[in-house]
């Protein structure tokens, strides 16, 4: 895997996307995520019944624990998804990486230009990471703590509709692509043709 600090002058411009600015874009995401959330919420629902989620019967305060659990996961997750972004940009050779939140996305981005391979590899770090070790804590929990650990899986794969869209998207492109991710939107290059 690799980063370049340059664009070869040979290339050119073949797509972009920023879901900031494009508005229709950040609606397609938006509702694949909300898929993405409503087929693992069923899935999920068909383990352990979501009504699991609102057991008293260990009293009030066990049940205010769990949420607060949840809450403080839910929001470490997004902290360590971009992190693991941003060490597999390292892996590639990226000097600086460049962590935010847009209030709306949390991003890590660089200034640097990624093959494809690189590239879809940054993209799926996250998911394929996050998705193993949560899959392997959720057998070992107990009824009332499942969707705890289930949703924070449920927000790791509906969270990461924006990577999972890119990877398909760019998949289908030249070989030779070069991306370039500035946190919420990035820009395709290939070699011109002649």
């Amino acid at each position: 895997m690799k980063s370049f600090q340059t664009l070869p002058q040979d290339y050119e411009e073949i797509y972009s996307i920023d879901l900031q600015k494009d508005k229709k874009m950040s609606l397609i995401v938006n509702a694949i995520s909300i898929v993405i959330a409503l087929v693992l919420g069923y899935i999920g629902h068909l383990i352990v019944p979501i009504t699991a989620l609102f057991d008293l019967s260990n009293g009030l305060t066990a049940y205010t624990q769990r949420f607060a659990v949840l809450i403080a996961g839910m929001i470490a997750y997004i902290i360590l998804h971009e992190l693991v972004h941003g060490i597999t940009m390292k892996m590639c050779g990226t000097k600086k990486i460049k962590y935010g939140f847009t209030g709306m996305y949390a991003f890590a981005g660089s200034d640097d230009y990624y093959d494809k391979k690189s590239y879809i590899t940054i993209a799926l770090a996250p998911i394929m990471v996050w998705g193993i070790v949560l899959a392997c804590i959720n057998p070992f929990v107990s009824q009332e703590w499942f969707w705890i650990v289930y949703f924070i899986q449920l927000l790791n794969l509906s969270g990461a509709a924006g990577d999972l869209f890119v990877t398909i998207k760019f998949s289908r492109l030249p070989k030779d692509i070069l991306i370039k991710d500035y946190g919420v939107g990035m820009t395709v290059y290939s070699a011109k043709k002649e």
